[in-house]
């Protein structure tokens, strides 16, 4: 794909994801009074730690679905279509044994484990649990496997497509709580079950389109299963797994710390705040995840310029992050009042945390975002495992002993993402200077 081709196409989705991404968080930010009303404040706080503690297990297809999108690209640049084609039935068949294995496992322990202890919440909802967690565990199984196609996407620059899937997801979310609110039982398990069943339904319908239309040619067939793919795939797969390890333990144990520690109605305002700045964080991910696979192809072509303008232009929109979070935290308490209402406490600190938070991240993802798509991510392994031994302990030690409370959580990641970002940086002017050895080129 010529250069201006390339730039057009990252254009035209950036719009489209833009147009999406809009809408799926409108959504989102409905949902969030229609489920206090609907659960209350305990059991919606408990539904967000179950819901944390689901990203954790996203890990389970060790990274097979960022190896198939960064190898398929490959083969697709080099006219290598066969191969593209055995990649794709590679990843599917693999994820599919190991999301019945995770299944499997899971109904297992949900014999065993007392859910009320693990997420710190009220003996007499033990039942509840028990039937919800078996089911919540079926519905992202089967996610495990039909995410698979965003990949393929993904990978042949298809740059909206996640936002699309996140849009139709959120929808169904929305229509669903608004009908189970006319019933006058509030259940935890009819929740749940509709907040996992609405995505899985979207990817279920992705995946038929996608694989009788556009990639009909690429259909998973089992003939095709090529272990030495496996290989190819789980290699650089395991080190993104790795990173994913790291990236899990940043992102999304705070939920889970704070209800053991604070309790589940102190995660609410926690995700609130979050949400809040995802209007920050999610609209730079839009911008800048198209740029991914781009970067996969424009790399394997040594398309330096190319690279090199795009870095450039991302630096200069991300200062008018920096503006527009000034901006949020000056409105933050006029925007929460007329989200929420009165309903819910939330202090300037934890705005002001989230707000350092979603700068330092907003940042690292333009170098981050490049080393991905090249996949020398080596060095990313080596800190993922740091990041491992060290976030949560800092979390807990700001949050509790401290006295910080919920903002020293956030302040934890901020220190875990800040300490390496001179090192992404090092690694991007290496790469692009074609200078880079050792771990700086693996």
């Amino acid at each position: 794909m010529p250069v201006s081709a390339r730039s057009i196409n990252i254009f035209r989705h950036t719009r489209l994801a833009i147009l999406f991404k809009l809408g799926s968080i409108i959504a989102n930010f409905m949902v969030v009074p229609l489920a206090l009303t609907y659960l209350g404040t305990e059991d919606y706080g408990t539904w967000l730690t179950i819901s944390s503690v689901l990203v954790w297990f996203v890990l389970f297809d060790i990274g097979i679905g960022n190896g198939l999108r960064n190898n398929f690209s490959k083969a697709m640049a080099l006219g290598k279509y066969d191969q593209a084609r055995a990649f794709v039935s590679t990843a599917y068949f693999s994820v599919s044994i190991i999301g019945i294995l995770l299944v499997f496992a899971m109904w297992l322990v949900n014999f065993v484990v007392d859910w009320t202890i693990v997420f710190n919440t009220s003996p007499e909802k033990a039942g509840a649990l028990s039937r919800l967690m078996p089911l919540v565990f079926g519905f992202f199984g089967l996610q495990l496997v039909a995410k698979l196609i965003v990949s393929v996407y993904l990978a042949d620059q298809h740059h909206s497509i996640q936002n699309k899937v996140d849009f139709f997801g959120q929808i169904g979310i929305l229509a669903s709580i608004f009908l189970i609110m006319q019933a006058d039982d509030r259940s935890i398990v009819l929740f749940g079950s509709i907040y996992m069943a609405s995505p899985l339904i979207v990817l279920m319908v992705l995946n038929l389109v996608a694989f009788n239309g556009r990639y009909k040619e690429y259909c998973p067939k089992l003939s095709l299963f090529k272990r030495e793919h496996l290989q190819e795939v789980t290699v650089l797969g395991f080190r993104f797994f790795f990173i994913q390890i790291g990236a899990l333990v940043l992102f999304s144990t705070d939920n889970f710390i704070i209800a053991q520690f604070f309790g589940p109605e102190e995660v609410v305002p926690f995700n609130i705040v979050f949400r809040y700045f995802t209007l920050i964080t999610a609209g730079f991910g839009i911008l800048i995840m198209p740029f991914w696979s781009s970067f996969t192809e424009a790399y394997t072509k040594m398309d330096i310029v190319w690279i090199r303008k795009s870095v450039l232009t991302i630096q200069s929109i991300w200062l008018l992050v920096l503006l527009g979070l000034t901006v949020m935290i000056f409105a933050s308490d006029w925007f929460y009042k007329v989200w929420l209402g009165d309903g819910v406490r939330i202090e300037f600190a934890l705005t002001l945390s989230m707000a350092l938070y979603a700068a330092v991240v907003t940042f690292n993802t333009i170098y981050v975002t490049f080393i991905n798509g090249v996949g020398k991510i080596q060095l990313q392994v080596v800190v993922a495992i740091m990041v491992m031994v060290f976030n949560i302990p800092i979390s807990i030690y700001l949050a509790k002993y401290m006295g910080l409370g919920p903002p020293g959580i956030i302040l934890g990641t901020v220190v875990c993402l800040f300490v390496p970002l001179p090192l992404w940086i090092f690694q991007y002017y290496k790469l692009i200077n074609k200078t880079a050895q050792g771990i700086w080129n693996k």
